[in-house]
């Protein structure tokens, strides 16, 4: 998927009509929003040992729901410089933005994971949450935020993840230097979108995609 002009395209908006990403398909459902998809896949996928046992599931949702609610729109509201005065912070439906930093913070653990010992998709969502804050600088490196994702990302699957990340990067950084104006592109045409298309195919039959 390109974001341009795929995502913002007439395709697209069948399968997530607010045209962003992630969506994922899955026998024939389409979920969107990344702690649905989280939360889907563990139950679509019980082999893989990502969800607790259905009556130890408080915790599993609770921090799953505080990352992607209350975090995320208290984390975007502080990156455009629109927190509400404390006096108005009750009709935020987060709150307070440094409140909602400290209570996801309270989830870290000083060992093992967010619901105990065994690693679960809350800890790809608060884990993934917590790695992009301290990246872009909206959460402060603390030592506690050393130790846990650290214990996340040398897990096999982050890294084979990372991998597949990469070669998709490298695919993308291909179409672009070869169709630098697929980002300019605002019309979503089909000329422009099969300019793309018959480039995604020759490299992913050579194993790169």
């Amino acid at each position: 998927m390109q974001y341009s002009p795929e995502i913002s395209g007439a395709a697209y908006a069948k399968v997530n009509p607010v045209q962003k990403v992630p969506a994922v398909e899955h026998e024939g459902k389409v979920v969107t929003e990344c702690a649905a998809i989280c939360l889907y896949l563990a139950d679509a996928f019980p082999q893989a040992d990502l969800a607790p046992p259905a009556d130890a599931r408080a915790d599993y949702y609770r921090w799953i729901l505080i990352a992607a609610g209350p975090r995320e729109q208290a984390t975007m509201m502080q990156a455009l410089g629109a927190e509400a005065a404390p006096d108005r912070s009750a009709m935020a439906g987060f709150g307070d933005c440094q409140r909602t930093l400290d209570t996801l913070l309270g989830a870290v653990p000083e060992r093992g994971y967010v619901t105990g010992a065994k690693f679960t998709a809350a800890d790809v969502y608060v884990g993934a949450q917590l790695v992009w804050g301290v990246q872009f600088g909206s959460i402060q490196a603390i030592p506690p935020l050393e130790a846990y994702p650290g214990r996340t990302q040398s897990r096999r699957g982050f890294i084979r993840a990372n991998e597949l990340d990469d070669a998709a990067g490298t695919e993308y950084e291909a179409l672009y230097r070869k169709h630098p104006r697929v980002h300019e592109d605002t019309d979503n045409s089909e000329a422009c979108i099969a300019a793309i298309t018959a480039d995604i195919a020759g490299v992913s039959a050579m194993g790169v995609g």
